[in-house]
């Protein structure tokens, strides 16, 4: 913070928090905050009638200051204080903070330019700890055994919605607090990358893209993809997913420290030209990047994807997830989470990367 000139830094309830302070807060109309002046120390300001909930949290109940505020103070004027404490300098905001919250801060504080905290704390959440890794591996596990499942759930004459709702339920049952997203995408529908689900009934034949991800009570997310058929899937297809599990698995293998997030990203891509689909590149319907970070949200830095210089480090965590798009008529993905290690990579996906044939 003093490097960036930041005098102060003020972060409200989402994944930051939960990471900073410990405190999973829920981001509700009364303001709950924590200030973090670059010389001094932090203080957690949260509403009276949620002061037993912030005293309970890793920051308060390790002797963290908590500073309650009641129903006719305004807890804006509380951060302003502590703020101008803190000496001249910018005030940082949590990237994901209220534009309501915001804006009472720079009409309480019209002096201090606002900057985006993001960038400082992201800092330290793209380098996950030990710890942080086995809560992933945990993670991964648990979405990896509702995969082991979905040949059993996915009916044909079954619609999307109604598999999406037992896969969700195998989520929960698997460990899972909630569920993030459910994405069945059967048939023309694989060509949609975010496809949720519909009341498309799954026929004989149908390639079907299942990304799945819900959240553990640590925190950490689950995020997995792998595609399955009903009964054969054409030459075609066929042909294509076999380039696809070559060019995913290739680019697993290339992830080492110092390596950029643009080159795996590129990797992939490059693997993926060299064969045509119907005299296409493959690499033509690759639509998205390869992969983002993941931790205490689902997407969070790093973003491996063209443009972005940055290198991968030992700790990092995230998706590496090639795919192929071909509108109108199918699509595929495969996408394990791994983690950049000292020496090369850990997979924290272990499942198979075949095409999953479900009985017609």
């Amino acid at each position: 913070m003093r490097d960036r000139g930041v005098a102060a830094m003020v972060v409200t309830p989402g994944a930051d928090l939960r990471f900073l302070a410990d405190y999973d807060a829920k981001a509700l109309e009364r303001l709950t905050a924590l200030v973090i002046p670059a010389n001094g120390s932090a203080v957690l300001i949260a509403p009276q009638l949620e002061e037993g909930e912030a005293r309970e949290s890793g920051f308060g109940h390790t002797g963290g200051r908590v500073v309650t505020w009641t129903e006719t103070e305004d807890p804006f004027s509380i951060v302003a204080t502590i703020v101008d404490e803190s000496g001249p300098g910018a005030l940082a905001v949590d990237d994901h903070m209220w534009a309501q919250r915001v804006l009472r801060l720079r009409e309480v504080l019209p002096e201090r330019e606002q900057v985006l905290a993001g960038p400082i704390i992201s800092e330290i959440r793209q380098r996950k700890t030990s710890a942080e890794i086995e809560q992933l591996q945990h993670a991964a596990s648990a979405i990896e055994s509702v995969h082991a499942r979905v040949p059993d759930l996915i009916k044909v004459g079954m619609t999307e919605a109604e598999a999406g709702r037992l896969i969700a339920e195998a989520i929960i049952e698997a460990g899972h607090v909630t569920v993030d997203f459910v994405i069945v995408a059967s048939g023309p529908n694989g060509a949609n990358p975010h496809h949720a689900v519909s009341d498309r009934v799954i026929e004989s034949g149908d390639p079907i893209v299942v990304d799945i991800g819900g959240t553990m009570p640590s925190g950490y997310r689950s995020d997995c993809t792998r595609t399955y058929v009903v009964g054969e899937a054409s030459e075609v297809f066929v042909m294509a997913y076999s380039a696809l599990q070559s060019a995913q698995e290739s680019a697993v293998g290339f992830v080492r420290p110092g390596r950029t997030c643009e080159a795996i990203d590129a990797h992939a891509r490059d693997l993926m030209t060299t064969y045509l689909l119907e005299g296409v590149p493959l690499s033509q319907y690759f639509i998205h990047r390869i992969g983002h970070g993941i931790g205490l949200e689902s997407h969070e830095e790093p973003y491996l994807v063209a443009g972005n210089t940055d290198p991968v480090e030992p700790g990092m965590a995230f998706s590496i997830e090639p795919g192929f798009y071909v509108p109108g008529r199918f699509g595929a993905r495969i996408e394990d989470i791994v983690v950049c290690t000292p020496d090369g990579v850990r997979n924290l996906n272990l499942s198979s990367h075949d095409l999953v044939r479900i009985p017609a």
